[in-house]
């Protein structure tokens, strides 16, 4: 796998990013460790800071890295062999999880160890394939890289017919000449030479058909992925505002399409989980 670059998100505008995908996961730029709901949308429960979900496998690998955090045995462990066999089998049933939202909550509001296991399970199976395959493309730009982060935990960054991969794939089939911009970077895409943020421009349409038109069917329940296109149009917004490079903030549109600042949290990352509890 090839490593992350320091030309990959990170400080501010790493921050920024997980802030503006907060604002699309939870309606606001705070890290909600602790939030938890069913949404009906065929991935059983979906908590914490990425939307871990009971029936993908996610929030259970969340729950095996806190356990290894905390010796084994904690207040997630009774869910332990439901987790496992709905992880396994991708079923959405909440059956034999009637307090997990209450413990997941608690935990997530207290325990910096429940904390530390949701910023890890992030990284790992989100932030940082995103950011591999940001450096396989060439992208140079903020908001590329962070569009790429912010596909990957709705999509997931897998090659299913619905992941990051599989839509990158997608919009590099639609490079058929080449493309000048003014972003200042350019990417070679099937022999040809196109500008990135020409290329996010594609990548977001070939998002928000797949949002509107999902592939897989666990990815059909409720019409729910319909409902989240507003996630394309936040950055097409700020592509029309020419915010190709975030510093120490970024104006998107909000859940309901209406501009807003986000502003770089400073400080530690225990500091801006503290103050994401408050």
């Amino acid at each position: 796998m090839l490593g992350i670059s320091n030309s990959m998100l990170c400080g501010c505008p790493k921050m920024l990013a997980f802030q503006v995908t907060n604002v699309y996961e939870n309606g606001d730029t705070a890290f909600h460790y602790e939030y938890c709901e069913d949404l009906k949308d065929g991935r059983g429960f979906t908590a914490g800071i990425s939307g871990f979900c009971s029936g993908t496998g996610d929030a259970w690998e969340v729950v095996q890295a806190y356990h290894k955090l905390t010796g084994g045995k904690d207040d997630m462990s009774q869910f332990d062999a439901t987790m496992a066999k709905y992880a396994a089998s991708g079923s959405d049933s909440t059956a034999g999880l009637s307090n997990y939202c209450a413990v997941w909550g608690k935990l997530g509001k207290g325990d910096a160890k429940f904390r530390q296991a949701q910023d890890s399970i992030r990284d790992k199976l989100y932030f940082n394939p995103a950011m591999v395959q940001a450096k396989t493309l060439g992208l140079k730009t903020t908001i590329a890289q962070a569009q790429l982060y912010d596909t990957a935990i709705e999509h997931g960054a897998g090659d299913d017919a619905d992941g990051l991969v599989s839509l990158i794939k997608r919009t590099n089939s639609k490079v058929t000449a080449d493309v000048k911009g003014s972003s200042g970077s350019t990417l070679s895409i099937n022999g040809r030479k196109i500008d990135e943020i020409a290329w996010l421009k594609l990548f977001l349409d070939v998002r928000a058909d797949d949002l509107l038109h999902p592939r897989e069917v666990e990815n059909q329940g409720g019409n729910y992925w319909a409902q989240t296109v507003y996630r394309v149009k936040s950055y097409q917004y700020a592509i029309e505002q020419k915010q190709y490079n975030w510093t120490t903030s970024v104006k998107i549109l909000d859940n309901d399409g209406k501009t807003m600042t986000v502003k770089c949290r400073t400080g530690s990352a225990k500091s801006m989980r503290k103050r994401a509890t408050n």
